[in-house]
């Protein structure tokens, strides 16, 4: 109650401060600000302290003991988004819904896919918009879009969207500047894979993990040394799901990624020789900055160095509670991916590393953060520039052991929940201390940065699924009563849509291919409406008595009307209301369907009568 008192009390003052024409869009003869727009990979939103006493009174989670005092202090220096969602729970489609503002049955990009943009709907990117209009544009570390130039063919060449990039894997980890680097070797007709670990001493050590027809066989030793936790209970999975690193902190692969934003913004104006064998041109601080920082962490290996670790260590979590009757109330698509990444067959013992050590990495990342805002900041302050910091906690959350698995990838709130945060230099359109707890969604970075660069929206050639998250602040229009999400990846094609009270997912087309490889674009398109609701795989909670999502009621007799409802709902959206389908093998092939367009109006007008709670 106090939470939504809070928000009321913040909408009201915003409204009564800030006029619409205050909105980052509307400004024009301002000064553009530099942007700093930071990403985190695979982190989970209850590992921020500040987002846990938001929503539930405790800094805690509902695990135990986290620490980020470095994102706590950003987000009360603005506006904290805490029911953000990703719009595909995996690194690839999200990271291209976010870069291009577009859901995935927009952009026809739904898992790790070899795109291209050789094709009538092409979108520009967040980078490319932003150099169009003034800004000097650079991404250092993760980028993860998967959009590759067209070369005649499909091609492994990464369009080349920013001024600058500088890779995590071919500057960074395969010049040594990391702790850990994996590697794919082919010899003699086998291919096996190695693991690097980079000690402080210069000294590497090697693991090779056998991948032919026989099960993973790691190193014993390095396993013992930096006490390696893997996913054994998975099937022949070499996944590192704790340990220490070989490196202190600061020496990291995710330390080398600020080590180099750093240098990067020590050199305006100059050119510069980088440790990774590259000479760069520094910043021109004439000109607006839009950096894109993209961690790698607390994506496995999950590795934190040691004096983060040994302040998690010994601290007792509590383990998520789940039973294999979960599991069994599961349609076959999402009991496959309960099975697929399973960690209930982890030890009690291994169940705590895992969780300490995941909130330990996240706590190394809050100090590296905290680095990287604080460069940030002294550049712009030096160069006599204003500034925009817009921080997404994880491209997608991590799951601890809700519903047995240790992963991402699915529907459940834990692996779509993030946080998006958003803090000016004189705050104009994002007023400090400020909660807003209704839903946004990750297709709003891109409407926010622009407007944050005073892109005005008919400057904008293609529409976007987002809004201006400065807009949502004040404009009630702008609310909406469900998120939504699609993903193809693992276990085949899956949309979600989820209210403050009911979460929904389901198959969306028959086979687990992608067009242009199992079925054509656009084949067969209506086939969620048509097949039985036995083969849509419905999958239904009720949040108001089931929040973590653990008695899936979609064939209960007492939800079938609203799992009717919300069935219907999802398919009008994401396959009739301007879905993309494309056969990214060739050149601008794709089937674009409209059949119920306007369907995605962000409300959830209708909604059968039941019982609430009456299973």
């Amino acid at each position: 109650m106090k939470i939504k008192i809070k928000l009321k009390l913040t909408i009201l003052s915003i409204l009564l401060t800030y006029s619409f024409t205050n909105s980052l869009f509307a400004k024009s003869t301002e000064q553009q600000p530099n942007i700093l727009w930071i990403v985190t990979d695979d982190q989970r939103a209850d590992s921020i302290a500040v987002f846990n006493h938001a929503t539930t009174g405790n800094s805690e989670s509902a695990l135990g003991f986290v620490a980020s005092p470095n994102i706590d202090a950003l987000a009360k220096s603005g506006v904290m988004f805490t029911h953000a969602y990703n719009n595909s729970p995996a690194c690839a489609p999200s990271r291209d819904s976010m870069l291009m503002g577009l859901y995935p049955h927009h952009s026809g990009r739904y898992g790790f896919e070899q795109t291209h943009n050789e094709h009538d709907l092409a979108t520009k990117p967040i980078p490319q918009i932003l150099r169009e209009n003034g800004y000097q544009t650079v991404n250092i570390g993760k980028s993860g879009y998967r959009v590759y130039e067209w070369q005649n063919k499909p091609s492994w060449s990464s369009m080349n969207y920013y001024d600058l990039e500088v890779s995590y894997k071919n500057d960074l980890n395969k010049n040594g500047l990391t702790d850990f680097y994996k590697e794919t070797v082919k010899t003699k007709g086998k291919t096996n894979i190695r693991e690097l670990y980079y000690f402080s001493d210069n000294k590497i050590e090697q693991s090779w993990l056998v991948k032919q027809n026989v099960p993973t066989k790691p190193s014993q030793s390095i396993d013992q040394k930096l006490d390696i936790l893997r996913a054994y209970s998975r099937k022949n999975s070499d996944m590192i799901l704790g340990g220490v690193s070989p490196k202190p902190a600061g020496e990291t692969l995710d330390g080398h990624i600020v080590k180099t934003f750093q240098q990067y913004l020590a050199n305006p104006n100059v050119s510069y020789q980088t440790n990774f064998k590259r000479t760069l041109n520094g910043p021109n601080n004439s000109q607006p900055l839009m950096v894109n920082l993209g961690f790698h962490l607390p994506h496995t290996p999950v590795l934190p160095p040691k004096s983060f670790r040994d302040k998690f260590k010994d601290i007792e979590y509590k383990i998520p509670n789940y039973s294999p009757k979960e599991r069994e109330k599961l349609p076959p698509q999402l009991r496959k991916l309960s099975e697929v990444m399973d960690m209930s067959g982890l030890s009690e013992k291994d169940k705590q590393q895992a969780i300490a050590d995941y909130y330990a990495f996240c706590a190394y990342g809050d100090a590296l953060i905290g680095e990287a805002i604080d460069s940030f900041k002294q550049y712009s302050n030096k160069n006599n520039q204003e500034y925009v910091i817009v921080l997404t906690v994880g491209d997608h959350g991590w799951q601890l052991g809700e519903q047995g698995i240790e992963a991402k990838f699915s529907p459940w709130n834990t692996s779509n929940q993030g946080i998006l945060i958003v803090a000016e230099s004189s705050p104009k359109a994002f007023p400090p201390n400020t909660v807003y707890s209704n839903f946004v969604e990750y297709v709003d970075i891109a409407p926010t940065l622009y407007g944050a660069a005073q892109i005005k929206p008919e400057n904008i050639d293609t529409p976007l699924d987002g809004y201006n998250l400065a807009d949502v602040l004040i404009d009630s229009d702008k609310k909406r009563d469900y998120v939504l999400g699609e993903i193809n990846h693992v276990v085949g094609p899956r949309a979600f849509i989820r209210s403050k009270s009911f979460a929904f997912s389901m198959r969306t087309r028959p086979k687990n291919s992608k067009p242009g490889q199992g079925f054509e674009p656009g084949e067969d398109i209506k086939w969620a409406y048509t097949t039985s609701a036995k083969n849509v795989e419905m999958a239904l909670y009720d949040l108001n008595c089931d929040p973590n999502e653990q008695n899936n009621i979609a064939y209960d007799p007492a939800y079938q009307d609203l799992a009717a409802f919300f069935r219907k709902k999802l398919a009008d959206i994401v396959l009739g209301d301007e879905r993309v389908e494309v056969d990214w093998k060739k050149p601008n092939s794709y089937k674009l369907t409209s059949f119920a367009k306007g369907a995605d109006n962000k409300q959830l007008k209708g909604l059968p009568n039941i019982t609430k709670c009456s299973v």
